[in-house]
């Protein structure tokens, strides 16, 4: 199949729909309230509510993938994604609260996620195709500095607490140019578990050998400042002075971030550069015909690379009970994946677009979706 434009991917059952999207946040008191599908279109067209949760860092996208989806449709459809964290995400979406989640990393079994999805799927093995290929920003705050390049063991360090202030000499050996004053670093980190700090923690455990920590959702080091979210570490690093988070790049605005050493080379934040590492990493061992993970390279030395990335995922069922449910999900995610809807979040959200064998096996796996 060739990568081609959603109009030409969707089924000819579903291209007559006509589709009316608009994004909103749901809060957890009307997650419970699932895709509904009254048809009332004498066209035949879908109406109801789809509800998504999960990454934050998919936020912008989301938004992007909405207002495009509205754009080249018309109806009575209301896409909500609520931008609670992949880890409540994930659980929103195990719990049945949502029909769909965005993750920035794949369901494992290390906490039994992947059986619980297995078993909300109806006894099948859950969908998790990309979505999403952004880099994570090291942004900071620094009175009188613009850029730093920083390795990954000086990175470790700073997020472990064993440096501490800013003109230390590891910082200064990669520095010989920056005028590095004395201040206290700060640094930020996630409050909830979040797949962004899952990628974060897995980079520094592999490419350095000055972090001990297992990647988790859940930031290990205690100390620092903790922020709700990438809004929320966005905003604690802005309203500091010596401060420096991680997030989403496509959201640290004006910020100044840090330029990561790959092999001989310092390599700034960029989606070419997340899209090389993406390209060339593994697909995770043991998965499903109809799951995409994809474990990152993050020692890559490839020049341009940038290795601290994250693959955020859709995570949804092969079988909805209710045939609206089923139509809703595979009509939303199958304008995500396809070009279009890649376009689309790399315009808003400066993500780097699924390459065309990527977004042909995702669109394949979601054509899949069904009833029954």
């Amino acid at each position: 199949m060739n990568r081609t434009s959603f109009r030409k991917l969707l089924a000819p059952s579903v291209a007559v729909l006509a589709l009316s999207i608009s994004l909103s946040a749901c809060g957890a008191s009307n997650e419970a309230d699932a895709a509904s599908g009254d048809d009332t279109s004498e066209s035949g067209g879908l109406s109801g509510d789809l509800n998504g949760a999960g990454a934050s860092s998919q936020e912008k996208a989301q938004a992007a993938w909405a207002t495009g989806f509205q754009g080249m449709n018309d109806g009575n459809v209301t896409v909500n994604y609520d931008p609670v964290g992949s880890g409540d995400g994930r659980t929103n979406f195990i719990e049945g609260g949502v029909s769909f989640a965005g993750s920035d990393s794949y369901l494992t079994d290390d906490e039994g996620e992947l059986s619980a999805a297995k078993e909300r799927c109806n006894g099948e093995d859950p969908i998790e195709v990309p979505a999403y290929v952004s880099p994570i920003a090291v942004a900071f705050n620094l009175e009188g500095v613009d850029s730093l390049n920083m390795s990954a063991d000086t990175i470790a360090q700073i997020f472990d607490g064993k440096i501490t202030k800013w003109d230390d000499p590891a910082i200064a050996e990669e520095n010989p140019d920056a005028d590095l004053p004395g201040t206290t670093i700060t640094p930020v980190h996630r409050s909830d578990d979040s797949g962004t700090t899952k990628n974060f923690t897995d980079y520094l455990g592999k490419a350095s050998s000055s972090w001990s920590y297992e990647a988790e959702d859940a930031f290990p080091v205690k100390g620092g400042e903790a922020a709700e979210g990438t809004s929320g570490v966005i905003s604690a690093v802005s309203g500091g002075d010596g401060t420096i988070g991680y997030a989403d790049e496509s959201q640290v605005g004006d910020l100044s971030v840090v330029s990561v050493k790959v092999g001989e080379e310092y390599v700034a934040p960029s989606a070419e550069g997340a899209a090389l590492v993406v390209e060339s990493s593994p697909a995770a061992e043991g998965r499903a015909d109809v799951d995409m993970a994809v474990d990152i390279d993050r020692t890559t030395t490839e020049s341009g690379a940038y290795p601290v990335v994250l693959l955020s995922y859709l995570i949804a069922c092969q079988t909805y009970e209710d045939q609206a449910e089923a139509d809703l999900v595979k009509g939303y995610l199958s304008y995500i994946v396809s070009d279009e809807g890649q376009q689309a979040a790399s315009e808003e959200a400066g993500s780097a677009p699924l390459s065309s064998t990527v977004a042909e096996k995702a669109q394949s796996i979601v054509d899949g979706i069904s009833a029954g």
